[in-house]
């Protein structure tokens, strides 16, 4: 064999000797641990007239948890590794008191599945915080009272609405019948829809508020045809965010006509009927973990997870505030197995994404719909742009 001459011997050694402290430094150096706290909390929605299948009370919590196990299965290659610290509650105080423990125990980035009210409490107590909120749709947190260490996974009322309006003008459904619970969610839901109706030039030929204080089952559906009869209409809006009567309008109503909204052919964020850009296998994986189907707020708690884990690996840091401020960019596009990168909006950090418009056992189509354009991101042709929103998100 061929031997080296001493000085290209020399220079060889000499390499290899330069190169071992970097090897084993990198070998020794400690992996970055990434701690994300779980805030979860939903009221008890009272009882029902309806008789339907209740929410599961992990709702969201296992989207987080299937996350962070995804996250580790990259980020061992990084030399990262996730661990989410769970803390369901309650009332609003009992999470509120979990929030600052953990916090205390040093934890800066939160998934909160809560109402708005508690978001507000949550994001005032934990400035130095990003938090992601899964839980609540409220569109004034995206238009007139924005939090400035809060981004929003979950997709907005609007959102919503303007998804299933631009659905209707494509089938050319041009008259609506809107019939509005008594809540105060639903009377938000309703807000979203009467707006999308007129962004998109439908129009609602009557508004009726749902008041029926019995609680017999049999009368609500034999009163639906006679509650439904006014000018004829081309679909009936219905807006029931706790299913309390909208199960009892389809197939009920004085004309017969589809049925929209909380109800019937329904905007959500994600369903089980999702399965393209392989969305399936997110689907198995979470239901062999979970043992049911993946909701939009398990979606909402998964992808925001997988946010922090993408910008993390960017960055090869965890400072909330960096990662907010990456996320804001646009520099971070986000798979989340809807057909389109996902990215947060820099004007009032709400995730932008496609919105399924599905019945119980099928995705019947998904907006955006063709034809609705927008001068840099089609998907911001759903909610609230940027000139229409008052509030500062700096």
């Amino acid at each position: 064999m061929r031997q080296l001459a001493p000085y290209a011997l020399t220079c060889l050694l000499a390499i290899a000797c330069s190169a071992l402290p970097c090897a084993q430094s990198r070998a020794a150096e400690a992996p970055l641990q990434v701690r994300i706290g779980y805030l979860g909390y939903r009221p008890d929605p009272g009882p029902l007239l309806s008789n339907i299948i209740p929410e599961p009370v992990d709702t969201g919590l296992r989207g987080a948890e299937l996350a962070i196990t995804d996250s580790n299965s990259t980020g061992r290659f990084l030399n990262q590794g996730y661990t989410l610290v769970d803390a369901s509650a309650d009332s609003p105080q009992a999470l509120l008191d979990a929030a600052k423990a953990q916090h205390q125990q040093g934890l800066r980035l939160f998934v909160v599945n809560a109402p708005v009210d508690s978001l507000r409490q949550l994001s005032a107590a934990l400035p130095d915080s990003l938090l992601f909120n899964a839980g609540s749709a409220d569109d004034s947190l995206r238009t007139t009272d924005c939090l400035a260490n809060v981004l929003h996974s979950l997709p907005s009322r609007a959102m919503l609405a303007d998804a299933l309006a631009q659905f209707l003008v494509v089938r050319k459904w041009q008259r609506a019948l809107l019939i509005v619970g008594p809540t105060a969610d639903d009377q938000a839901y309703a807000a979203a829809l009467r707006r999308a109706t007129k962004r998109f030039g439908l129009k609602l030929v009557a508004e009726k508020a749902w008041s029926f204080d019995n609680d017999q089952r049999r009368s609500a559906q034999a009163d639906m045809p006679l509650f439904t009869q006014t000018a004829e209409y081309d679909v009936v809006l219905v807006a029931d965010e706790r299913g309390d009567f909208g199960e009892y309008v389809p197939y009920q109503t004085w004309y017969p006509r589809p049925v929209a909204g909380t109800q019937g052919l329904t905007p959500v964020g994600w369903h089980k009927t999702v399965e393209t850009y392989g969305a399936a296998q997110l689907q198995k994986r979470f239901e062999a973990m979970a043992g049911r189907w993946m909701n939009d707020r398990d979606f909402a708690a998964w992808i925001a997870v997988r946010s922090i884990a993408s910008a993390v690996s960017k960055l090869r840091e965890a400072d909330p505030m960096a990662i907010r401020q990456l996320q804001i960019s646009d520099q971070l596009p986000l798979d989340g197995f809807k057909g389109r990168k996902l990215s947060y909006r820099a004007w009032n950090g709400q995730l932008r994404q496609p919105i399924p418009i599905v019945q119980p056992r099928a995705l019947v189509s998904t907006s955006p719909q063709d034809g609705f354009l927008h001068p840099s991101n089609e998907m911001d042709s759903l909610g609230y742009d940027k000139a229409e929103v008052s509030c500062r998100f700096p």
